[in-house]
């Protein structure tokens, strides 16, 4: 099961966190690997990681936000594999502010990574996807995306980006699975990544917030990556327009 052997799959935000073992567990499973980020040196690592399990990768810097950019990179990807499958849109960023403080740049800053550069690559990956009939694009969202009563002082931004993901992610499935495409989002819950770590939450609000999740502890990025897996394999095939939300329970308390 899971066997993406002779896919494509390009992941967004790579460099760390989650977006490094999405492509490590793409690659895991025999999909040749493209990794982007804005820091092509740390990419490259993360792609050396990828090599060395004996996975086939290619790395580019790329600014999710910058339609020309997606575009120069797409256009380098489809010259050398000929197509694209598989497309995980994860590049975001979080930077805390107060609402009442909160700057008209600080809000465009964040919806143009976390929301348009998820329209801009979406939407390169669809034309791909739909010359072969046949495609899986998942959108990383957020516990905190709206609807499910998760909110996150300091996180209007952040958190409208992801509730637009989900909006998009639904809307996208309708319209692309005449065309063979899937589209599902995932929500993680608190998941132990380096973005996370740079909040620097206090420990009292970290501890009342675990204390809320049935399974009493943070996620491992790698158990989100088993649900990319899961959504980009041929095993999803009846999933589309879903939000999986991979949160220790903490929903369900």
């Amino acid at each position: 099961m899971f066997n993406l052997q002779g896919k494509v799959a390009l992941v967004t935000g790579a460099r760390r966190g989650m977006g490094r073992t999405h492509a490590l567990s793409l690659a895991g499973q025999g999909a040749k690997v493209v990794i982007t980020d804005i820091d092509l040196a740390q990419c490259e690592l993360v792609a050396d990681e990828v090599r060395a399990n004996g996975g086939d990768v290619i790395c580019f810097k790329m600014d999710v936000s910058n339609k020309a950019d997606v575009e120069s990179v797409f256009d380098q990807v489809i010259a050398k594999y000929g197509k694209l499958d598989i497309f995980v849109n994860n590049a975001g960023i979080y930077q805390s502010k107060p609402f009442l403080e909160m700057t008209e740049e600080d809000w465009d800053r964040t919806i143009d990574i976390n929301l348009k550069g998820y329209f801009h690559c979406a939407q390169r990956a669809a034309k791909e996807m739909a010359k072969n009939n046949w495609g899986r694009i998942v959108n990383i969202a957020s516990i905190a995306s709206g609807g499910v009563g998760v909110g996150i002082a300091g996180g209007a931004h952040y958190t409208a980006s992801k509730g637009g993901i989900i909006g998009l992610t639904e809307t996208l499935a309708i319209e692309l699975a005449p065309l063979g495409i899937n589209v599902n989002a995932i929500g993680p819950g608190a998941i132990d990544t380096p973005m996370v770590q740079a909040a620097s939450l206090p420990k009292e609000i970290m501890d009342a917030m675990l204390a809320g999740v049935p399974l009493k502890r943070m996620g491992r990025p790698e158990e989100v990556s088993a649900a990319v897996v899961f959504l980009a394999s041929e095993e999803a095939s009846y999933v589309t327009g879903a939000t999986l939300y991979v949160d220790g329970g903490w929903l369900a308390a």
